[in-house]
């Protein structure tokens, strides 16, 4: 395991990560890339419970997403099954797990006021922090994905799913974008990655 972890999170923090992971009926696998999310926790039919985390990952957002999942199997562990996914025990447990990381050995310094900032009630996905979620992007290897909020207001742009969008106006936090084929208005993240339209 230690092999594998050196390859996906800070050296500094693999040492407590192989604590935490220290449970006979606890494995991690690590996944190629699924959109809809970084990683999951489930307890499996043979009792055994399985961590996945998204192997495209930065090294911090690795590091998040896996002490994320490790906070379910904990809450699991200690609170039973009928808590909600990401109620007050998750909570409690993910931001007792995360302190130990919390420091400069670990994170780069932009980062740790974003992250204590965060974890003083952290959501079920650390994507829905705007100025995190952009702030773990600078980490992110280049790619040809643009940001919402970087798209030119009435130019398109399209999802992973191939579903393609007009942008239109900023509302309080969020951007509208009509779906071109149905005429449907949503909103978006100004961090959700899209690809942007030039013809």
């Amino acid at each position: 395991m230690t092999s594998i972890l050196q390859e996906y999170i800070p050296h500094q923090a693999i040492p407590y990560v192989l604590e935490l992971l220290k449970h006979d009926h606890l494995t991690v696998k690590i996944k190629n890339e699924r959109k809809t999310r970084h990683g999951d926790y489930r307890k499996l039919p043979n009792n055994k419970h399985q961590i996945t985390v998204n192997s495209n990952l930065n090294t911090y957002r690795f590091l998040i997403t896996l002490i994320h999942e490790i906070a379910h199997f904990e809450a699991y562990q200690k609170f039973g099954r009928f808590i909600k996914p990401h109620g007050k025990e998750w909570k409690q447990t993910f931001q007792h797990l995360m302190l130990p990381v919390l420091n400069p050995s670990v994170f780069p310094e932009d980062l740790l006021p974003l992250l204590a900032k965060h974890f003083k009630n952290p959501k079920a996905s650390s994507d829905t922090d705007v100025k995190l979620a952009l702030a773990l992007k600078q980490y992110d290897e280049t790619n040809d994905k643009t940001y919402i909020f970087e798209v030119p207001l009435g130019c398109h742009f399209k999802l992973y799913n191939g579903r393609v969008f007009k942008k239109g106006v900023k509302r309080r936090t969020r951007y509208e974008g009509v779906e071109v084929a149905s005429g449907k208005l949503y909103l978006f993240n100004p961090n959700a990655e899209v690809n942007l339209i030039t013809n």
